[in-house]
C-alpha cells in the first residue's frame, strides 16, 4: 500500500451474518472453516457466514472466505436473443451458472447475461456433446469496447485454453474458460458473447475488471498485528484488486493464528465502493474461568481445600482475552508445578452460538500434608564404619490455609550431625504482582568442624560447630531464566568439644572464634542471583552470591563474602561434557570455621573433605565426561583442581597451615551413577596428585 492511512484496524464484537435462505434445489454448502476452530459453535457461526456469502459445488475453497470462482446467473435485464441455435449454448452456460449458485452478496463475480447470435453447428462428438466452429476469439470490456489497460486484456487472453480461433468448441469447454478467466482473480465478471459474421462465429469474452485498491478495513482482529496486513498490501495502492492475492492474505492471517495456538480466522471479506477491502476476523474470546474440584478416587465433584483465587492468580489466561491453546497449556503446567495438585485439565465449553468460550478447570488435589523419613550423607565425617550416614524425620504441609503456603519441620541426626529446621514459605505474597516469595527460617544445627579443623590429635575429641540461625528471605524472578533473593539472617555460632562444652581454641592452639568469645554473633544481609537455562543438570547455570556482615551491635562481626558458581554442559555425540567452576573471597573479620574448605566429594575428589586447604579465597574447577551404559547406569570420567590462592595463612589462627594442608591439589578418576528416588547415587574412585586413592560416595549432583 502507498500510505499507512489506507489501513486501519477496528476492534469490535464479531458479528457474523446469518445463513442465507437456500433455494429448494440448491446444493448444500460445504462446512467451511469449522475444521479450523476447535469449537462447533464458532464453526457453525462461520458456516452461516459462508452460506450468506454464496455456495459453490464444483470449485474447492482453500481459505476462510468464498472467493469469486464461477459464472453467475443471467441478469433479468438482458434482452432476449434471436432464436438461433447458438443461443441454446449461451443459455445453457447461464443455467450452469445458476446451478453453481455463485452470486456473492459481498464480492461480485462473473456473469453471463447476454445471449449471442446463432452459431454454425459443426456436428457432435462421440459422447453426444455438440461442437461449434469458432473463427475468432476476442476479449473486450463489458460494453464491447477494448479495455483501458492492455495488461488486463492480455491476462484474460492468457487464461483461455480451449477457446482459440478456428477451433470447434463444446459448451463445457467454453464454460471452463469462463471459469479460468474469473479465477485469475482480476475480474468480477466474464460473459461469453457469440457474434455471427460473414467469416464465421466470433466469440467475444466481455470482462469487467475488479476495482482499484484504495484501502483496507479489518474488524475484530484484537490480536492480529497491523504490520502483517500492511506488508501484505504494500505497493498495491491504485492497482486492480486481485482476489487470488486476497486469498493468499487470508491464508496468511489464518496461519498466523494457527502458529501461535490462537483460535481465530477471517470469517468473510467484502469489497466496498471506492475500492475499499473489508475483512472480518473472528477470534474466540474467554468468557469465564470456572474452578471445579474432583475426588481423587471417584472422579466426582467435591469441595476443595484450595482457595479458588490461589489458582486463578497463577493463570495468565484472563477473562476477555483471546483463547490461546498454547497459553492454556502453559497455565496447566504452572498449576502442576505448585505441587498441590495431582491432576489438572482445562476444558473449553461453548457459550451459546457466540464466539465466546467458558474454560472449566478440573483439579484433583494431592494430600496436603504428612510425615516422611529418609537418610543422607554428611560431607564432614570421613572416618568410621558408618561414616557420614544421617537419618531424617520430617513433617510437611504444602497447602497451609488453602493458599499454597508451605510448612516444613525436619530433624536430621547422625553420628555427630544434628539439624532441627523450621521453614515457612509463601510462594507468592498476597497483593504483589512480581511473584515475590517469602521464606521464614529457624534452624539449630550441630555439624563437624573437620572441614576446616580436621586432622585432630588422637588424644583430643573432634570439634563440632553449633549454630542457631533465624532469618527471612524474599525471592522473585527478574526474567524468565533469572531470579534473585534478598535476605536478612542472624547467626549465633561457636565451637564445642566432644562433650558439648564451648571451646575457643583447638589442640593446635588455633582460635575457633573471631571475637575470642565462646560464640560469634553475625547479622548477615544476603543477595543472590541465579541464572538457569533449563531444569536439566547439563544446562547452563550461573550463581552469584554476596553476604555482608552488619555490625549493628559491638559484638556483631563485620565482613564481606562473595562467591560464584558456573556450570556449562555440552552434548558430544552419545556423551556429555560438563564443565564447572566455583570461587569466592571473604574480606573482614570472620569466624575461622567459615573459611572456604577445599577437597572432598563435592570439591577435589581424591582428597578427604577439606584436606586440600582452608582459605579466605578459593577456586575449584572440574570437568567430566558422562555416557549412558545400560538402563539407569551412567559411566563418568572426571578431573578436578582446587586452590586456596595462597590465602590459607590469612585465616584467623591459620588452621590449614597448622595441619599441613598443601593449599592446592588435583584429582582424577572414574565412577558410575545410578538414578534413584533420592536422586543420582554416585560411586567414584579417584587418585590425587600425591598418588593416594580414595572412594567417594554421594547422593545428588555436585554443587
Amino acid at each position: 500500500m502507498g500510505r499507512r492511512r489506507d489501513v486501519r484496524f477496528v476492534s469490535s464484537g464479531v458479528k457474523l451474518p446469518s445463513a442465507a435462505a437456500s433455494a429448494p434445489d440448491a446444493t448444500p454448502a460445504p462446512a467451511l472453516l469449522s475444521a479450523a476452530l476447535p469449537f462447533g459453535h464458532i464453526g457453525r457461526a462461520i458456516d452461516a457466514a459462508a452460506a450468506a456469502m454464496g455456495r459453490s459445488r464444483d470449485v474447492p475453497v482453500s481459505s476462510g472466505i468464498k472467493l469469486p470462482s464461477t459464472v453467475s446467473a443471467p441478469s433479468p435485464a438482458s434482452a432476449p436473443a434471436p432464436a438461433l441455435p447458438f443461443a441454446d449454448i449461451v443459455r445453457a452456460i447461464g443455467a450452469a451458472a445458476r446451478r453453481l449458485g455463485a452470486s456473492l452478496p459481498r464480492i461480485p463475480i462473473a456473469r453471463a447475461d447476454t445471449a449471442p447470435p446463432p452459431p454454425r453447428r459443426h456436428g457432435k462428438e462421440g459422447g453426444g456433446e455438440e461442437r461449434v466452429l469458432i473463427s475468432e476469439v476476442a476479449v473486450r470490456g463489458k460494453d464491447g469496447e477494448p479495455l483501458e489497460r492492455p495488461e488486463l486484456e492480455a491476462a484474460a487472453a492468457k487464461a483461455l485454453r480451449a477457446c482459440r480461433p478456428n477451433a470447434a468448441l463444446t459448451l463445457r469447454e467454453v464454460q471452463e474458460d469462463v471459469h479460468r478467466v474469473v479465477e485469475s482473480g482480476l475480474f468480477r465478471s466474464c460473459v461469453p458473447v457469440a457474434i455471427d459474421t460473414r467469416d464465421g462465429i466470433r466469440l467475444v469474452f466481455e470482462v469487467e475488471p475488479n476495482q482499484d485498491f484504495h484501502g483496507l478495513v479489518c474488524e475484530g482482529a484484537n490480536m492480529l498485528p497491523s504490520k502483517l496486513l500492511e506488508d501484505a498490501f504494500r505497493g498495491r495502492h491504485g492497482k486492480i484488486i486481485n482476489v487470488r492475492h486476497l486469498d493468499q492474505v487470508i491464508k496468511s492471517v489464518n496461519g498466523w493464528y494457527q502458529e501461535r495456538g490462537l483460535t481465530g480466522l477471517v470469517s468473510y471479506a467484502e469489497i466496498l465502493s471506492g475500492g475499499i477491502l473489508r475483512l472480518q476476523v473472528s477470534e474466540a474470546e474467554v468468557n469465564n474461568i470456572n474452578i471445579r474440584f474432583l475426588d481423587r478416587r471417584t472422579g466426582e465433584p467435591t469441595i476443595g481445600k484450595t482457595q479458588p483465587e490461589t489458582i486463578l492468580r497463577q493463570l495468565t489466561t484472563k477473562k476477555g482475552q483471546a483463547y490461546n491453546m498454547a497459553q492454556v497449556k502453559r497455565d496447566v503446567e504452572t498449576i502442576l508445578t505448585m505441587g498441590i495438585m495431582e491432576d489438572v485439565t482445562l476444558i473449553p465449553q461453548p457459550v451459546g452460538d457466540s464466539n465466546k468460550v467458558d474454560l472449566v478447570m478440573n483439579l484433583v488435589e494431592r494430600p496436603s500434608g504428612g510425615f516422611s523419613a529418609g537418610g543422607g550423607i554428611s560431607s564432614g565425617i570421613t572416618n568410621g564404619p558408618l561414616s557420614g550416614l544421617i537419618g531424617s524425620f520430617a513433617y510437611s504441609h504444602r497447602n497451609v490455609f488453602g493458599r499454597n503456603k508451605k510448612l516444613n519441620l525436619s530433624l536430621e541426626r547422625g553420628q555427630i550431625d544434628s539439624i532441627f529446621r523450621l521453614n515457612y514459605t509463601d510462594p507468592w505474597i498476597d497483593g504483589d504482582n512480581k511473584r515475590t516469595s517469602r521464606t521464614v527460617m529457624i534452624q539449630n544445627s550441630r555439624t563437624p568442624g573437620t572441614l576446616v579443623h580436621g586432622g585432630d590429635h588422637p588424644d583430643y575429641g573432634p570439634v563440632t560447630i553449633g549454630r542457631v540461625t533465624a532469618g527471612v528471605e524474599y525471592s522473585r524472578p527478574f526474567r524468565p531464566k533469572w531470579s534473585g533473593t534478598l535476605g536478612l539472617i542472624f547467626q549465633h555460632a561457636g565451637a564445642r568439644d566432644d562433650k558439648g562444652n564451648p571451646v575457643i581454641r583447638d589442640f593446635y592452639n588455633s582460635q575457633l572464634t573471631a571475637s575470642g568469645n565462646a560464640y560469634d554473633d553475625t547479622l548477615l544481609a544476603k543477595f543472590e542471583s541465579i541464572y538457569t537455562d533449563s531444569g536439566d543438570h547439563s544446562s547452563t547455570m550461573f550463581v552469584f552470591n554476596v553476604e555482608q556482615g552488619l555490625p549493628i551491635l559491638p559484638e556483631c562481626l563485620s565482613f564481606n563474602r562473595v562467591t560464584t558458581r558456573l556450570r556449562q554442559g555440552y552434548e558430544i555425540g552419545p556423551a556429555r561434557l560438563l564443565l564447572s567452576a566455583s570461587g569466592g573471597h571473604v574480606e573482614g573479620n570472620f569466624s575461622p570455621h567459615e573459611a572456604f574448605a577445599i577437597g572432598g566429594t563435592n570439591s577435589v575428589r581424591g582428597y578427604e573433605e577439606g584436606a586440600v586447604g582452608s582459605g579466605r579465597s578459593y577456586a575449584v574447577g572440574s570437568g567430566e565426561v558422562s555416557f549412558r551404559t545400560f538402563g539407569p547406569l551412567e559411566g563418568v570420567v572426571f578431573a578436578d583442581y582446587g586452590s586456596d590462592l595462597g590465602s590459607g595463612p590469612k585465616v584467623p589462627g591459620d588452621p590449614a597451615g597448622a595441619r599441613g594442608k598443601p593449599g592446592s591439589g588435583y584429582g582424577y578418576g572414574v565412577g558410575i551413577r545410578v538414578d534413584s528416588p533420592l536422586g543420582p547415587l554416585r560411586l567414584e574412585y579417584a587418585f590425587n596428585d600425591k598418588q593416594a586413592r580414595r572412594f567417594h560416595f554421594g547422593v545428588g549432583y555436585r554443587n
